[in-house]
Parts: structure tokens; C-alpha cells; sequence
């Protein structure tokens, strides 16, 4: 019997799935961190020790949003707030986690003949082949 040959396609990029996982990131950035991606990436580094009158350490302040310049200048204090953000924040995080699958997965269905269309007749002939919706 003849081996079958395998037609090889083009991986192509799908912008939905893009989109689906720019949101998931967003929610995880914005529980654990407390800031969304783009105040992580370019956030500027903010945590600093308060001091009481006696000259006693009382705290940090600028923990409210950990930027990746804060974890590099103080990643004890930044790794601890995000372990709290992370334990405070699990639930939001994974309701909003299924109701992002569960709004993609919907979509996706009431909406595949117009999706179909617009590859077909908008991104094919002006993208090419290796981009779709």
C-alpha cells in the first residue's frame, strides 16, 4: 500500500486567536500585577520605603502597580505584592478567565459565515493567504 504524502500548509495567523490572547494576558496582568500590559512593560520603577518620624520603616509605597522596572530594582517587595495580587485576585481572574473562552467560543460560531466572508473576500486578496481573521 502507498504511503499517503501529507499536503503542507502554510501555518497562517489567525487575528481572533491573537485578540483572545492579548485579553487572556490582560486579565492576568491586571490581577497579579495590578496594571494592565502595557503599564507593566513601560511602567516606571515607583517602590519606595516610607519611614515614620522616629525614622522607623513603616512600608512601601508605589505597590500598587508593579511595572517590570520594579521587579528589576526591587524584586522582593515586587514578587510579594504580586504573590498577594495573585491570592486576593484568583477568582475575578478565572471568572473573567471562562466568561473570555466562553465569549470567543460563541462568537466564533454566530459569527463564522461572516468571518468565512471577510477572509475570503478581504484578507486573501489584499493580505495573501498567511493572515486571517
Amino acid at each position: 500500500m502507498a504511503k499517503r504524502k501529507r499536503s503542507r500548509r502554510r501555518p497562517s495567523f489567525k487575528l481572533l486567536n491573537a485578540l483572545e490572547s492579548l485579553t487572556y494576558a490582560e486579565i492576568l496582568s491586571r490581577g497579579i500585577a495590578g496594571t494592565g500590559i502595557a503599564g507593566l512593560i513601560t511602567g516606571k520603577g515607583d517602590i519606595a520605603s516610607t519611614f515614620d518620624a522616629e525614622g522607623m520603616m513603616t512600608g512601601y509605597t508605589g505597590t500598587g502597580a508593579i511595572s517590570l522596572s520594579d521587579i528589576v530594582q526591587n524584586p522582593g517587595v515586587a514578587t510579594s505584592t504580586m504573590a498577594t495580587n495573585l491570592q486576593n485576585n484568583i477568582i475575578p481572574m478565572a471568572v473573567g478567565a471562562a466568561t473570555t473562552a466562553a465569549t470567543f467560543n460563541i462568537g466564533r460560531r454566530l459569527l463564522r459565515r461572516p468571518i468565512n466572508n471577510i477572509n475570503r473576500t478581504l484578507m486573501k486578496p489584499l493580505l495573501g493567504s498567511g493572515i486571517k481573521l
